[in-house]
């Protein structure tokens, strides 16, 4: 009978929480995009002396590593050219390809939205237009980095979001910016906002349903890059990314997964994440996750807070972090231990 009401009350707790009472308010509810990227069938109908292209949605990203070695550079321009947003998506293409790829993509969508991501400057390895926009962008050489960060954020970011200036270090593109600033150009750093996030802080956000979609992406996008020979990544993972972290967390070669601002990562200890990564957790005495309920029950909720001693990560200081998307501001405690975390300095 204590187990069950215990969970009644866990119930009604997150029942609240989702109502109002934690901070959470209504929110509209998504579409997860899933599945091969836009142009696909053009794709598979196409040739290269004779054979067919690896299929983007059964073919691993090794298996496109290997197909893509066996081009001429002539032969991989012409397949960008003629499958932009193929080539600009397929997790396992060379790096700068996809660079090229997608700033055909962009520059095709004639959106005045995406204008400034097809910059001949940035190095957006991907963009789907599709629902929201998704993207990922990579902040220094990433096929000469000894050293990799992934940046995976929360809600409310898409295309239009990536790196909005009225709160830069509470978007993907500010706090990959900034790390990569902090750790003095050593680390390439990518900020990833390539799955479909919460709107708003409402059912979305209290359920595991698009962190669990966005898990699948994340895992594909870290087996890219290590098909491409890229370093195990370093995991920076904020607000409900942290949900997304922790369902892939088990399914990617990460060194480091650093959850910041968490609601939870769906497992109520580290050893449950099924990770061989060590696992770090960040929150500031200022933020509002602390309000919300660390618990799941009925779908809703998403576990253990992080920092909770129980939970086992590795604690990292934040006391003079401001808000829930402070971490990542210049001079800040917790952004020089994640730079450290993402050079390796930390043992």
């Amino acid at each position: 009978m204590g187990r069950i009401r215990r969970a009644l009350v866990a119930g009604a707790v997150v029942v609240a929480g989702v109502a109002g009472s934690a901070g959470w308010a209504a929110g509209d509810a998504q579409v997860a995009v899933t599945g091969p990227p836009p142009g696909t069938a053009a794709w598979r109908a196409d040739r290269v002396g004779g054979e067919p292209l690896p299929d983007p949605a059964s073919a691993t990203p090794r298996q496109v590593a290997h197909f893509f070695g066996t081009l001429s550079p002539a032969e991989q321009r012409t397949l960008a050219r003629r499958h932009p947003q193929v080539v600009g998506n397929l997790d396992g293409a060379p790096a700068p390809l996809r660079y090229e790829a997608n700033r055909l993509a962009l520059t095709a969508t004639h959106d005045p939205r995406y204008a400034r991501l097809a910059a001949p400057d940035r190095r957006i390895l991907a963009f789907d237009p599709r629902g929201r926009g998704q993207v990922a962008e990579v902040y220094g050489e990433l096929t000469q980095a000894t050293r990799v960060a992934v940046v995976v954020p929360g809600s409310d970011i898409d295309a239009r979001t990536f790196d909005r200036t009225n709160d830069p270090y509470g978007t993907p593109a500010g706090m990959a910016a900034a790390l990569r600033g902090a750790t003095h150009d050593k680390v390439a750093v990518i900020a990833w906002a390539g799955y479909t996030t919460p709107v708003g802080v409402g059912v979305d956000a209290a359920s595991g349903r698009l962190a669990e979609a966005g898990a699948g992406r994340l895992a594909r996008f870290t087996e890219g890059l290590d098909a491409v020979g890229a370093p195990d990544p370093v995991l920076f993972c904020h607000s409900y990314g942290s949900v997304v972290c922790g369902l892939a967390a088990k399914h990617t070669d990460a060194s480091d997964i650093v959850a910041l601002g968490s609601p939870g990562m769906r497992a109520d200890t580290v050893a449950g994440l099924g990770t061989r990564a060590r696992v770090w957790a960040a929150k500031d005495p200022s933020d509002w996750i602390d309000d919300v309920p660390h618990i799941e029950f009925a779908g809703l909720g998403h576990g253990t807070d992080p920092t909770d001693p129980a939970f086992g990560a590795r604690r990292i200081p934040a006391a003079d972090a401001q808000g829930h998307t402070g971490y990542f501001a210049p001079g800040t405690e917790s952004l020089g231990s994640f730079a450290a975390i993402a050079m390796g300095d930390v043992r």
